[in-house]
C-alpha cells in the first residue's frame, strides 16, 4: 500500500515537473522571435510585442523585437496565426503599436468581419483598446457600418490624436527646418523719378 502511495506521488511531481519544463521552454520572449512572428505577438508575461526596424550606415535594414509595456488581456505565449493576420487586413511587417490603421475604412471593414472579429481575440482585444483610447467603443463601430462607420472614422481622423503608450512607431516624415524662409512673392512699385534740376525743358513743338 505505501509502496503504490509513493509511486503515485512520484507520477504526479514527474507529471507537473514535466508541465513546468514545458511551460517555461515553450513561454515566448519577444526577443527570441524574429520578423516573421514578432508583430502582435504576446510574451509570456502577458506583454505585447513589436516590431522595429533600424537602417545601418551601410543601407542595411535590422530588424529587432523587442517587449513593450502594452499588456494583453487575459492572454500570454501567444504568436498569431496567418489566417488572423489575412482576415483582419494586417501585415507581419507592422512596426509599432498605433490607431493609425482604424482611420482606414478598409482596415475597419476587415477588422469587423466575422472571421477576423468572431475568430482573432488577440487582434480584437488590441485593437478594442487602441479604439478606446480614441474615444471610439470598438463594438459600436462594427455595427455602425456605411455612413456611420464613415462617421465615426472621420471624427477619428480630425482629432489627429493617437493613442498614448510606451511604444511608439517610427516618425518617417522630414520635419520642416525651424526657421524656413518665406518665399510668398510681394510686389514692388518703382518709385517716381525726380526731374533733374540741370535738364533742359523741353517745348512742345520739338
Amino acid at each position: 500500500m505505501a509502496s503504490n502511495f509513493c509511486f503515485t506521488t512520484l507520477a504526479i511531481l514527474a507529471l507537473a515537473l514535466a508541465v513546468c519544463v514545458q511551460g517555461t521552454l515553450g513561454g515566448v520572449t519577444c526577443e527570441n522571435l524574429d520578423e516573421s512572428t514578432c508583430a502582435f505577438a504576446v510574451s509570456s508575461s502577458a506583454k505585447r510585442c513589436v516590431l522595429e526596424k533600424q537602417v545601418k550606415r551601410s543601407g542595411e535594414e535590422a530588424y529587432t523585437c523587442r517587449t513593450s509595456e502594452i499588456e494583453a488581456d487575459k492572454l500570454k505565449d501567444w504568436i498569431e496565426s496567418e489566417q488572423c493576420i489575412k482576415s483582419c487586413g494586417l501585415d507581419r511587417k507592422s512596426y509599432g503599436i498605433s490607431s493609425d490603421s482604424l482611420l482606414e475604412s478598409r482596415f475597419a471593414q476587415k477588422l469587423c468581419s466575422p472571421q477576423c472579429y468572431g475568430s482573432c481575440p488577440n487582434i480584437v482585444d488590441l485593437y478594442f483598446n487602441l479604439a478606446a483610447g480614441e474615444g471610439v467603443f470598438l463594438p459600436k463601430l462594427c455595427e455602425a457600418q456605411g455612413a456611420n462607420a464613415r462617421r465615426d472614422l472621420s471624427e477619428l481622423r480630425s482629432s489627429g490624436y493617437v493613442a498614448p503608450g510606451p511604444v511608439k512607431s517610427a516618425n518617417l516624415v522630414a520635419e520642416a527646418p525651424v526657421n524656413y524662409m518665406n518665399l510668398e512673392a510681394e510686389h514692388y512699385v518703382a518709385p517716381a523719378q525726380t526731374p533733374c534740376a540741370d535738364a533742359p525743358a523741353l517745348t512742345p513743338g520739338y
